[in-house]
């Protein structure tokens, strides 16, 4: 059975898509599928400075795919659905077995 793609599909596919085109917003997708985490934790952890961070949780809050959740004076961030998580894991499985070399330069013709 083919399903069609609506036009809600294929601006949910892109969203995903545009958030995971940024190695900074990726990584913080997949940091954030075991719980949530703080920006500068966050940014600790990806090699960024926290202004980088900052821009980046506003993207992915934008996007739908992150939210804030305060705590405190600090605010913590975790995946928007606990649909993301499982979907980003088999996502990352699927994209290494296709070949986990792709896009690691020019030769594939993304850039």
């Amino acid at each position: 059975m083919t399903t069609t793609a609506t036009l809600t599909h294929t601006a949910a596919v892109a969203r995903l898509g545009f958030a995971l085109s940024d190695t900074t917003r990726a990584g913080v997708l997949l940091a954030l599928r075991d719980g949530q985490g703080y920006p500068s934790e966050l940014a600790d952890e990806l090699g960024v400075s926290r202004q980088v961070m900052s821009n980046q949780l506003a993207c992915l809050r934008g996007c739908g795919l992150v939210e804030a959740i305060p705590d405190g004076r600090r605010t913590a961030y975790r995946l928007a659905d606990e649909h993301l998580a499982p979907a980003l894991d088999e996502f990352v499985r699927v994209v290494l077995h296709v070949d986990p070399e792709c896009c690691s330069g020019e030769s594939c013709g993304c850039a």
